[in-house]
């Protein structure tokens, strides 16, 4: 720890989302999303933080950390993603925000992490354009609503696992298994975050940004075939979350799959960002496709690594990797690491803590060469529901026990709060 040396004003945060943990799912007028009932089994109750979130920003306070990055649940503010706001819905987090800006703790909140209102699914979805509209409309109820506290705005988490886990491969909600034909849900979300960031902007709001999931891509060999599977798989889950809002454009690859008037979207899209929201957790491996696969990549195990209980490879200098690399490429705004983290099990969690301090390693490596990187926020504050994979992973520093919604600081949750402290 002696090492990880930052600026006296450098962000320290915890992230979580509104499915993972609030619970509570028939109450106070909530509609349901696409995840309830898909997946091996229903979220349920999860950490029931919407009757404990005293409890939950009262540890945060402990914590002593500078930011709090939560997300609204769409369908309990809009159960049917459309019409007008829930009052029951906007109540709980007028107290949760309340609750979190008096413990001296900064609100930043993201407006959807994949809980769509099942309505607007049987829609259509994401593959249906009009969905970016009613976006726009529930963004406007929250900007008018919460405008005056939250202090980072994020539109939407990780569109690239809406499009890819949702729609091209069916592991996540809805569970369509639309492979290329997917990359339409792609542009219609990003068209939802540019209208958002005008609405927020229009409100009030003066630090609105995004938070994208980022992967460095490694060909499985040196050859000119793997390096090319590399690429594509590059410009697949990089590039066109990365390329419409930063430079205006969709990589060539894939213009081929995408609405034929997406360029004319490309304006609102690319609206200027405040900050660069980065998700990091692992690199990709690609390979030459083999016969019959109707992709032009197959995705490779990253092997030498150890792994965390959710089998993914723990490679810490990925993210400088990909953070120098995102700094070269393109003309970043302020970033911010907005999730990061591993799941371990038990409160005596030694795996974790070196986790954490072999990433933000990495990442002060990463502001040594130039990034421009202000704040670091691990997922998760508390273990959740892991959507697909239901409990069994946990992510969080603390220790919920599911039976009794018992929390249990771990000993990484000690060890960071040593850090924020310093």
């Amino acid at each position: 720890m002696e090492n990880l040396i930052f600026p006296a004003d450098f962000v320290w945060g915890v992230s979580t989302s509104a499915f993972q943990i609030e619970g509570a799912p028939g109450e106070d007028g909530r509609g349901p999303s696409i995840w309830d009932g898909f997946g091996p089994e229903p979220a349920g109750d999860a950490t029931d933080h919407y009757h404990r979130y005293a409890d939950d920003v009262a540890l945060m306070a402990d914590l002593g950390v500078d930011a709090y990055r939560m997300s609204f649940a769409w369908p309990r503010v809009q159960p049917g993603g459309s019409g007008p706001a829930n009052p029951r819905g906007l109540a709980f987090y007028d107290r949760l925000l309340d609750e979190v800006c008096a413990a001296g703790i900064a609100p930043v909140g993201t407006l959807y992490h994949w809980d769509l209102p099942l309505e607007l699914e049987e829609a259509g979805g994401w593959l249906n354009r009009d969905t970016a509209s009613r976006f726009e409309d529930y963004a406007a109820i929250l900007a008018d609503a919460f405008a005056d506290r939250v202090k980072m705005w994020i539109p939407l988490n990780e569109p690239v696992v809406t499009t890819v886990y949702g729609y091209a491969i069916g592991e996540y909600a809805p569970g369509k298994a639309l492979l290329l034909d997917a990359l339409p849900t792609a542009h219609h979300q990003h068209l939802a975050h540019g209208l958002a960031v005008r609405v927020l902007r229009a409100a009030g709001a003066t630090s609105v940004g995004t938070a994208n999931h980022h992967s460095p891509v490694w060909p499985a060999s040196g050859s000119e075939a793997d390096r090319a599977a590399a690429d594509w798989l590059d410009a697949l889950l990089n590039g066109p979350f990365a390329d419409p809002v930063l430079l205006g454009r969709y990589p060539e690859e894939l213009l081929p799959y995408l609405p034929p008037d997406c360029a004319d979207d490309l304006p609102v899209i690319a609206q200027p960002l405040d900050f660069y929201g980065v998700n990091y957790y692992e690199p990709q491996g690609a390979a030459a496709p083999g016969e019959g696969n109707p992709l032009p990549f197959e995705l490779r195990p990253i092997e030498g690594f150890p792994r965390t209980t959710n089998h993914s490879p723990i490679v810490p200098d990925g993210l400088r990797e990909l953070l120098v690399r995102f700094a070269a490429r393109y003309e970043l705004p302020p970033v911010y690491v907005t999730e990061n983290g591993c799941s371990f099990d038990g409160v005596h969690d030694p795996e974790r803590i070196d986790f954490l301090e072999r990433h933000l390693a990495a990442l002060r490596a990463a502001m040594d060469a130039g990034v421009d990187v202000r704040g670091y926020f691990v997922w998760s504050l508390l273990d959740n529901f892991e959507w697909s994979k239901g409990y069994a992973p946990r992510f969080g520093l603390v220790h919920v026990d599911y039976e009794t919604q018992r929390r249990t600081p771990k000993d990484s949750f000690a060890w960071y709060r040593e850090l924020v402290s310093r």
